[in-house]
């Protein structure tokens, strides 16, 4: 237990990025003294912010709240940034974006004044074509859409493969919807995390329904479900092979299964898919005490089936809503974005350790060469970060 208090110490010692708050104009939120204490307690001079980062700041809150599209996707560039520097003006922008949804949503007696919907599904299914479709709709009624599509990118550029602009043409020109595409860059926690903070600033921005989608079945949909509050799983309706790569747990995360392109010659095997799927949601685990999940059919093609989408969606805000869930929901997800975050840093501080970097790239080449164990590779790893850290304490002792 010591010595994993030590790790921690140090972990957090050797870090030289702290960032500077207290010297931020922010008239929207009054940070409270216990916070500004801490954190004047550990900034470091050379990385307060300047007069400029602090003008650039509030413009962006300033802009981002009156609903300015130029001002969200700067602030939303800022927060995707892996720059320490914009990091640090990402948090006190976020941190300001967060006192005012709080205040809205104490205006609005508590309850959240936005839905956030995940919709994945495996390749074919029609995600794009059914986003565009529900997200017209959705603006039709009034309604401010907002789009983050989590993206795959090359590795070397960091680009999005997909683009989806190119595939949501409609949708992108209608001024009450908002396409914003998270390009993974290789680093699945990276794009998650900015996704998840890019959600805060469409809502700060006004927009009330929040789509988030993912690009297939996999580890992603995983972390997308831990920043929404509706799970969907779109499925195609020919079955077989179309469907093998939809995972048991996939399914049991949803709370709303929709059988798109139920329409032609594949009207009929749609509800054939949907009949099999509310059989067998019944006997999987429940994710909610207070929700059932739901399998409907539509068409992208026809828009046939996108009322009774989001009547279910109104149904499931409602109850989540009335019974509490959903903000017991978004607590929790909160504390698992914030051990994510550590998890992250805490890895990358790791190999950045002066006691650990200059021995990484001897011992990957024996892992590689099979001279050695990745286990063991790993424990001569952390036995010499233990023992940095211990003499370290006792020096100062």
């Amino acid at each position: 237990m010591f010595g994993m208090q030590c790790m921690i110490g140090r972990l957090l010692s050797c870090s030289k990025y702290t960032r500077c708050t207290s010297t931020v104009f922010r008239k929207p939120v009054i940070v409270t003294t216990e916070i500004q204490h801490r954190t004047t307690q550990t900034q470091h001079k050379e990385d307060a912010l300047t007069t400029a980062d602090e003008r650039l700041v509030q413009r962006l809150y300033e802009g981002v709240v009156a609903k300015k599209r130029a001002s969200l996707a700067e602030a939303i560039t800022l927060v995707e940034s892996v720059s320490r520097k914009k990091r640090a003006l990402a948090e006190v922008l976020l941190t300001d974006i967060l006192g005012y949804l709080r205040k809205k949503e104490q205006q609005n007696d508590g309850k959240p004044t936005s839905f956030r919907a995940g919709l994945t599904g495996p390749p074919g299914a029609g995600k794009s074509s059914f986003i565009e479709c529900f997200g017209k709709y959705l603006t039709g009624m009034g309604h401010k859409v907002a789009v983050l599509a989590v993206d795959p990118s090359s590795s070397s550029t960091g680009g999005s493969l997909l683009g989806d602009k190119t595939r949501m043409i409609e949708l992108s020109r209608d001024m009450n919807a908002y396409i914003r595409p998270s390009p993974t860059s290789g680093n699945m926690g990276g794009v998650t995390r900015s996704t998840n903070e890019a959600i805060l600033l469409c809502e700060a921005a006004g927009y009330d329904v929040v789509l988030v989608e993912t690009v297939g079945v996999g580890q992603s949909e995983y972390a997308v479900a831990d920043m929404v509050d509706m799970f969907v799983l779109l499925i195609p309706p020919g079955g077989g092979d179309e469907l093998q790569g939809i995972k048991k747990g996939i399914v049991e995360m949803a709370d709303l299964i929709v059988v798109n392109k139920a329409d032609g010659d594949l009207y009929i095997p749609a509800k054939q898919i949907q009949t099999e799927y509310i059989s067998a949601v019944k006997l999987l685990r429940k994710k909610s005490r207070n929700w059932n999940p739901q399998v409907l059919k539509a068409s992208s093609k026809k828009k046939d089936g996108l009322p009774e989408v989001w009547d279910v969606m109104t149904e499931f805000y409602k109850t989540m809503v009335t019974t509490g869930e959903m903000k017991n929901r978004r607590a929790v997800q909160h504390k698992i974005w914030m051990w994510n975050h550590i998890k992250d840093n805490i890895l990358k501080l790791f190999k950045n350790h002066p006691a650990v970097k200059p021995q990484i790239a001897s011992l990957e080449s024996k892992v590689a060469k099979a001279v050695i164990t990745p286990g063991l590779a790993a424990d001569v790893l952390l036995n010499e970060f233990v023992k940095s850290t211990q003499t370290d304490d006792k020096s100062k002792s």
